[in-house]
């Protein structure tokens, strides 16, 4: 009798793609690039300054008391927003400018693994550290308005859930940059298209004397975030259930657009 030798099974190679290992690289790139710092750390000192100022400068009697505790503090969400967006464009839209997508789309041929890590983890940045930026802006503040009627705690009725909320709405503004990026391939096409069609166009469509459109304005990302912020309903604005279902919508449009145009186009 002979017996026939088996050829060993080959050793799985210590290099194949994971999705472990594309979070990992994209995290790397995220984290040491000089301008993640920067532009978080601009809009988390942005929050803080005006939230600060808005403490410091109001009074019972100027005629704001109806103004949401948790809006007039996180007022500087507005400008540390405009930081965020331009830093998720810049995950996407400026590694087609200096050419760093080629070796990503290389390394990972799916393509598609890379636009979810980069939106991972981008979105793990950006809400950790506007959440601990609110949170530490609400306090802050209110050192200054506990003499005001626009005095509130952490444990008040729906102020933590504004106070998260916000950062929600500002991760996921940031998320629909990011997205446009990756749609456009041009940094200041993406900012000029978000600047564009979700701060302006809104503004301009809430000009028509028609309440269907009222209506449709009411779910457009930047009207969904900010009822997102508020820990009081805002009157003619949509629930703050509403504003987050809108938002993921819009959110996962524009990155579902963006993955299926990354997987046929050139790179």
């Amino acid at each position: 009798m002979t017996t026939t030798a088996t050829a060993p099974a080959p050793a799985p190679s210590p290099y194949r793609v994971t999705p472990a290992r594309v979070l990992r690289s994209e995290w790397h790139k995220l984290r040491t690039l000089r301008s993640t710092w920067i532009t978080l750390g601009s809009a988390a000192a942005l929050v803080l300054a005006v939230g600060i100022v808005m403490g410091t400068t109001y009074t019972s009697d100027g005629g704001d008391s109806d103004i949401d505790t948790v809006v007039l503090v996180l007022y500087g969400t507005v400008l540390g927003s405009l930081c965020t967006v331009v830093l998720g464009i810049l995950v996407t839209a400026g590694e087609y400018s200096t050419g760093m997508n080629r070796a990503s789309l290389t390394a990972v041929p799916r393509r598609v693994p890379v636009l979810w890590a980069k939106a991972a983890v981008f979105a793990a940045a950006v809400f950790a550290v506007m959440l601990a930026t609110s949170l530490i802006t609400f306090p802050v503040a209110q050192i200054f308005l506990r003499d005001t009627d626009q005095a509130a705690s952490l444990t008040d009725p729906g102020v933590l859930r504004a106070l998260v909320g916000n950062a929600a709405g500002t991760t996921l503004l940031s998320l629909i940059a990011l997205g446009l990026g990756a749609l456009l391939r041009s940094v200041p096409g993406a900012i000029g298209a978000f600047i564009g069609g979700v701060m302006v166009l809104p503004e301009v469509l809430s000009m028509l004397p028609y309440d269907a459109v009222e209506t449709a304005v009411r779910y457009f990302p930047t009207q969904s975030a900010g009822v997102l912020g508020s820990a009081t309903p805002l009157p003619g604005a949509a629930s703050p259930a509403g504003g987050l279902l809108a938002l993921v919508l819009w959110t996962s449009a524009t990155l579902i657009t963006a993955a299926v145009l990354l997987r046929q186009r050139d790179a």
